[in-house]
């Protein structure tokens, strides 16, 4: 699931900011964890997957009892909180809500349990002395595997498959756009969203997802990225089937998509919400959780592209010109289409 506001700008550096957090908990190790998905929950193969890895990790290490609980399509903000609460009431310390489309409810519930700790992945808007916000520079790694694309592209001709139009996958969209037409100026890229607010089945309808992907490349594109959770599963069979390439997203999706369609995807653009969801459990356990943001970008090691498959062996060393550029600041990669 890709879910949240767009990151505010901040500091190229992986650096907390804001007001501490409360400190009366969380000085030693074991402690019960509570873990709030979005759509699709654990199994995605994408965004929730990633979270459930962090957690994984934390857990074996810090000897945590969790509690996973996982949104519904179409669920209203009210079933939202009653989730949160009924982890924060059941003595779950620290919450973790996976998405932007917790901010509001997290931020209202982190307010009735002042002595909870909580974190948000992907929303830097729900704020509180008591919540951390784990937030990514998408538009930077987005930008890598969009000149990926274009090197790869026999036809100068690509597309990008967002899953709900909102500002964070348009922060992929931007960045995927740019990335392509430092290559090539003149490439043709199509970019379709498989759902509008308030809609947001398009995190999770891999039957559209294949049929806007087929639709691209009837239309002529080679190369599709997708950034549409769930759906994304669909865009890699009709890709399949057109026998083109494929990019994938959050995590390495050569390794973590079906079998029978993993062989198209040539990279994944990376988006470590593992890292971030470990490093808020080790903090808590350590007692030194910090409120407010901490930004994950290349710098940081947030985001990156994955080479798994060796599929961009070839454009590797490019690939990093253009990454070493971002981090020096030589490129600015825009937000925004």
């Amino acid at each position: 699931m890709l879910m949240a506001a767009a990151a505010c700008g901040g500091s190229d550096d992986k650096a907390e900011t804001g007001a501490s957090a409360s400190s009366d908990a969380g000085a030693t190790k074991g402690g019960k964890v509570g873990l709030a998905y979005d759509i699709g929950g654990r199994g995605d193969q994408s965004f929730n997957d990633a979270a459930a890895v962090g957690l994984d990790k934390a857990k074996g290490e810090f000897g945590m009892e969790a509690k996973e609980l996982e949104a519904s399509p179409g669920e209203t903000d009210a079933q939202k909180e009653e989730r949160l609460r009924l982890l924060a009431s059941g003595g779950f310390n620290p919450i973790v809500a996976v998405g932007f489309a917790y901010s509001g409810s997290v931020k209202k519930v982190a307010a009735e349990f002042p002595d909870v700790k909580f974190a948000i992945v992907d929303d830097a808007d729900a704020t509180g002395p008591n919540i951390s916000n784990l937030v990514f520079a998408e538009e930077q790694g987005s930008y890598l595997v969009g000149a990926a694309a274009a090197l790869k592209s026999q036809k100068g001709n690509v597309g990008f498959i967002g899953g709900v139009k909102v500002p964070l996958i348009q922060k992929f969209e931007a960045g995927y756009v740019a990335g392509a037409k430092a290559v090539k100026p003149d490439i043709k890229i199509q970019v379709k969203y498989l759902s509008e607010p308030p809609e947001f089945t398009g995190f999770n309808d891999p039957a559209k997802g294949k049929t806007t992907a087929q639709g691209m490349l009837d239309a002529g594109a080679d190369v599709v990225y997708q950034a549409a959770g769930g759906s994304g599963g669909g865009v890699f069979e009709a890709v399949k089937g057109a026998n083109a390439m494929a990019i994938g997203v959050d995590s390495d999706q050569a390794l973590t998509a079906d079998k029978a369609v993993s062989d198209v995807i040539i990279t994944s653009m990376l988006k470590k919400v593992d890292v971030a969801v470990y490093d808020f459990l080790k903090n808590y356990t350590a007692n030194s959780l910090k409120g407010g943001e901490t930004r994950y970008d290349l710098k940081a090691g947030g985001v990156d592209f994955s080479t798994t498959g060796g599929k961009v062996d070839d454009i590797k060393s490019q690939l990093d010109e253009y990454k070493n550029k971002i981090i020096s600041g030589e490129i600015t990669v825009s937000q925004t289409p």
